[in-house]
Formats: structure tokens, C-alpha cells, sequence
């Protein structure tokens, strides 16, 4: 009974206290701007991908109608990929800011083709976008330490520190009801915007939880570690100034020397490498012997080896085939990239342990499927599609089957799960 009236007591001081009152409308409206400007952004991602599929559909039509052999109907006919955003994804847009989540494929060599993004404001590939992820991460630590660094140092310094402490029967359990109290005011005013539009996006209940119960696992965090320093016999400038130095430590310095460590312990080859490779591997082509291509590319297809050349200055099948290894050629370095940055990525989580505030953004991203594993994956789609666009192709490259446009319709479609 004594706890309950002393929570009711704390809930009727912070009522009272409008400096609190700011901070958590502060908190409030900062959280529903970052829920906000995340929905907005996926919603222009998903009216992007709306448009796009059926250009996509009207365009290859209208190309298909006007070519009469399959090399110009490979050549000329573009394909649609897209990694849809996930119904949680407006909490934490992630790696959708970094890397490419669409693409218009042709049956050209992939390595010149995967790693095309389209060009992004350079301050928002710097800093990255205001989301929640990142307020809940980065900002909602500061404002717990703001409103309880002084906790007990300020009645310490106005001379009332001693008085109250005698009035109650448990000091200690009365200073953790009062931190407990605006910790959970603040933690209240960050997720409620959250769910507010989880709902709006659809969001299933099962992810809504989840993140829920990580931000305030992650606010409860901060809350004890705030309210160990306020314990200290020490000036409240001073607690201060030591919290925010543990919160550079966290936020800033940890992350930064992590991936350095990282970037050292897992090389990767520069990906300006693997196109400029896949490049001049195609542009040698033209002024090498056919023979020399053709070789190379039966050393990896043998079963097209017996085609029949067409004897003229140029034929579709060759130049398909210097595509084709252009991307053997690259073969190596483009698999030591995606190795390294799996690599790379399966590390950072794991350092992340001693970086709670990247550790939270990690485990948003993870649940909105923006995540480094997330555009792994989607790369890995986008390849799988391309090595189907060419089954397609080549049989009836190599066996000189006469043209019917009727069979373009069984062209393979992109996987968008």
C-alpha cells in the first residue's frame, strides 16, 4: 500500500511540474514527426513501386511489338525488381537510405547492373534520415538524462535533500518511484505515437510489440543508469556533463571504433573495382577473337558448345556471351564483396552488445526488414532473377529458334518475396 501511495504521489508532482510537461511534449511531438516522416517516405516508396510495375509491364510490351529476333527482344526489354517496404518499415527506413532496393535489369553482364542506385540528397546518405529508430536510439536517451540527472542533486543543493529523505520511510525506494515515474511518462510519450502509426501502416501486432518491448527494455536501461549517477554526493553539472560523456561513449565513439575494427578485420574489395573489371572485360571483347569468348564462355555453359555460328560481323550469341563473362571474370571479386559485407554485418551486430544505442537501431531495422541482412538478401533475388532472364534466353539463343513473339510471354517473373 505504502508503494502505491508513493507512485500516486509522484504522479501528482509530475503533474504539477510543468518543466516536465515541456519535455515530454517535446517528446511527444519530436517522435510523432520521426513516425510521421517515415510514413511519408514509404509511402512515396510504395507509389514509386506502383508506377513502376505497370510502366514496366507497358513498356516491355511496347518494345517486345517492335523487335523481330531475340537478341534485340533481350536487348531492348527492361525487367522490374523491387524490395517492397515492410509494413514496419516507416519506424526504421535503415539500409532503403543506403543501398538500391529497385532496379530496371537487361540481359546485359549483372555486375554493371546491381549495384545502381539512383542519385540521393548527399546530407540524407550522411546523417541519414529522422526516423524513429534513430530518435528513439539517439535522442530519447538525452532527454532521460535531462530530467533525472539532478534528481536528487538539485534538492541537495536548495538544502531540502535532508528533510525529505526523513520524511519517508525509504529513501532510496522514493527516489527510484520518482525516476520510475518520469521514466515511464517519457517512455510513454515515445511509443504512443509508434503504435499510433503502426496501426495507420498496418503493421502487424506481433512486430508492434516487439518494438515496443525493445525501446522500453532500452528505456529502462538508461533509466537505471541515470538514476545510479543522480546518486552520486556530486554537483548536478557534473553528473550531467558524466552522462553525456557515456552517451558520446555509446552512441559515438564505441559504433565508430567498432567499424573501424571491422573494416580492418574484413577487407572487402572495392565494388568501383568489380564494375570497372566486368567493364573492360566487356569492352575488350570487341576487338578480341570470337573464338577467345566463345571459349570462355563453354568453359562455364558446355551444353551450347555445338551451336551453330552465324557467319556475319556480328551475332547475338557472342555478344550475349561476352556478357556472360564479363560477369565470370568479376566472378571472384563480387563474391569476396557480398561475403565481406555479410561479414562485416553479422560483426557489427554482434559489437553492437557494447553499443546499446546501436544495438536498439539494429534491432528496429531487423524488424522492418531494412537492415544490412535485408539488402543482402534482395541483391540475392535480383542475381537469382538475372541467371533466370538468361535460362530463358540462351536456349533459344543457342538452338536458333526461330522468333514467336507468344513465347516472351513466358518470360520468368521477379520473385518479390
Amino acid at each position: 500500500m505504502n508503494k502505491i501511495n508513493g507512485f500516486k504521489r509522484e504522479i501528482k508532482f509530475l503533474a504539477r511540474d510543468r518543466i516536465i510537461w515541456l519535455w515530454l511534449a517535446l517528446v511527444f511531438c519530436l517522435s510523432s514527426a520521426a513516425v510521421g516522416f517515415g510514413l511519408a517516405e514509404i509511402a512515396v516508396q510504395n507509389k514509386t513501386i506502383e508506377q513502376l510495375i505497370q510502366a514496366d509491364k507497358t513498356d516491355r510490351a511496347l518494345q517486345h511489338s517492335k523487335k523481330s529476333d531475340w537478341g534485340s527482344a533481350a536487348y531492348y526489354g527492361l525487367h522490374l525488381t523491387y524490395d517492397a517496404p515492410s509494413d514496419f518499415a516507416f519506424a526504421a527506413l535503415g539500409m532503403r537510405d543506403t543501398q538500391p532496393w529497385k532496379h530496371r535489369l537487361k540481359m546485359l553482364a549483372l555486375e554493371g547492373q546491381v549495384y545502381e542506385r539512383d542519385v540521393g540528397n548527399p546530407s540524407v546518405a550522411i546523417l541519414g534520415r529522422f526516423d524513429f529508430a534513430f530518435f528513439a536510439a539517439f535522442v530519447f536517451p538525452l532527454v532521460l538524462m535531462v530530467l533525472l540527472y539532478d534528481l536528487r542533486a538539485h534538492e541537495r543543493s536548495a538544502g531540502r535533500i535532508n528533510l525529505i529523505e526523513a520524511t519517508v520511510a525509504q529513501p532510496r525506494l522514493f527516489w527510484l518511484q520518482r525516476a520510475s515515474i518520469r521514466t515511464l511518462a517519457v517512455l510513454l510519450c515515445l511509443i504512443v505515437p509508434l503504435i499510433i502509426g503502426g496501426l495507420v501502416a498496418g503493421a502487424s501486432a506481433l512486430k508492434l510489440v516487439l518494438a515496443c518491448l525493445a525501446v522500453i527494455a532500452y528505456g529502462v536501461f538508461w533509466g537505471l543508469v541515470c538514476f545510479w549517477f543522480s546518486a552520486w554526493r556530486k554537483q548536478g553539472q557534473l553528473i550531467l556533463i558524466s552522462l553525456i560523456a557515456l552517451w558520446v561513449m555509446t552512441a559515438v565513439l564505441i559504433p565508430s571504433a567498432a567499424r573501424l575494427a571491422i573494416d580492418r578485420a574484413v577487407p572487402v574489395p572495392d565494388g568501383a573495382d568489380i564494375l570497372m573489371l566486368q567493364r573492360e572485360t566487356v569492352n575488350d571483347a570487341w576487338d578480341l577473337p570470337r573464338k577467345m569468348t566463345m571459349d570462355a564462355f563453354f568453359e562455364r555453359h558446355p551444353q551450347w558448345a555445338d551451336y551453330q555460328p552465324v557467319e556475319s560481323s556480328f551475332e547475338w550469341q557472342w555478344y550475349y556471351a561476352f556478357q556472360q563473362v564479363g560477369d565470370q571474370r568479376a566472378e571472384p571479386l563480387s563474391m569476396a564483396y557480398r561475403e565481406g559485407r555479410k561479414r562485416r554485418a553479422e560483426l557489427a551486430t554482434w559489437l553492437s552488445v557494447f553499443a546499446p544505442p546501436s544495438l536498439l537501431e539494429q534491432t528496429l531495422q531487423a524488424l522492418a526488414n531494412t537492415d544490412a541482412h535485408a539488402s543482402l538478401e534482395y541483391e540475392e533475388r535480383v542475381r537469382a532473377f538475372h541467371a533466370e532472364l538468361r535460362a530463358f534466353y540462351y536456349p533459344l539463343f543457342f538452338r536458333n529458334v526461330a522468333f514467336d513473339r507468344e513465347l516472351l510471354e513466358d518470360l520468368p517473373n521477379f520473385d518479390v518475396h
